[in-house]
């Protein structure tokens, strides 16, 4: 990674305050990987831009080894965030790539990709996130695009209080993120937490915005986050800042974005505007014209 040394903003802040705290709900997907789904379809319109976040974590090969085989998706983004593990990316525009332990995957879909995402080890432990990114209308039948970020390539930053944070998407504390979104402007980060620590993401009130906690156990405005909760941030509007301190040795994502504010239309692995729009996804893949 590349790793900086920062100061934490010094400036008086209005913290947000948690409106409510989400358990993600256990399934499977692909060929039966077993998963929790976090941000779920329900909760799409209140955390507009993102369409979804799935947590999978298991060391039972049985839980995973089967992956996601080929399957379709049109008018959104996918980012793959893997903490532990190994999977291989291939797609139908061509693009191949190694997911490794540290790592980011990042594929916008566009008017259309068919890929796969297949474990490449037969034990140990497997565990990451997939978040959703929706595209704005305009840009949702736009050319697919690819990109695996290493560890070593992904933005990095330790500041004084110890915290060492991994950004993803966005802008935090000075630094710029592997990745950065006009329309939708996402935060990306993964925080590493001493116990004590805390730590202040200065953020406009109009970003909708949620924290999951996979290690340890942090509070913020108030209000304590256990392990495997989403905290979801009201967004008054006095309000310019998150800040959450680490109760013990806590690690968890901090995702923010800005919404689109359009109509979102999702059958399966399609996320439109329109059911027109659906429609002709589901033929389009019929027909073999999505990618």
């Amino acid at each position: 990674m590349n790793q900086t040394a920062v100061a934490s903003p010094d400036l008086p802040v209005h913290p947000r305050r948690i409106e409510r705290l989400v358990a993600g709900q256990p399934t499977s997907d692909g060929a039966g990987v077993k998963l929790d789904r976090v941000l779920t379809q329900s909760l799409q319109r209140r955390l507009d831009p993102f369409l979804m976040l799935d947590a999978f974590r298991s060391d039972n090969p049985d839980d995973y080894l089967a992956g996601f085989p080929n399957h379709p998706h049109r008018g959104f983004e996918t980012v793959t965030f893997m903490v532990s593990g190994r999977m291989r990316h291939r797609d139908s525009a061509g693009h191949e790539g190694l997911l490794e332990s540290g790592g980011v995957q990042w594929m916008t879909a566009g008017r259309g990709v068919i890929h796969s995402e297949l474990p490449e080890q037969r034990d140990g432990l497997m565990e990451g996130f997939q978040l959703w990114l929706n595209l704005p209308g305009q840009d949702k039948l736009c050319e697919p695009w690819y990109r695996d970020f290493s560890a070593a390539d992904l933005p990095a930053f330790t500041t004084d209080q110890g915290v060492q944070a991994v950004l993803i998407a966005g802008r935090s504390h000075g630094v710029e993120g592997a990745v950065v979104r006009s329309r939708t402007e996402p935060l990306y980060l993964d925080l590493d937490m001493p116990a004590g620590a805390v730590f202040t993401q200065p953020l406009p009130a109009s970003r909708n915005a949620f924290a999951y906690v996979y290690r340890g156990r942090v509070e913020s405005a108030g209000t304590e986050v256990p392990r495997a909760r989403m905290a979801i941030f009201a967004n008054e509007a006095d309000t310019d800042a998150i800040v959450i301190k680490a109760l013990e040795p806590s690690r968890l994502l901090l995702i923010a974005g800005e919404p689109l504010r359009e109509p979102i239309v999702q059958y399966g692995p399609f996320v439109m505007n329109t059911t027109d729009q659906i429609r002709e996804a589901v033929s389009d893949f019929q027909a073999g014209r999505l990618a």
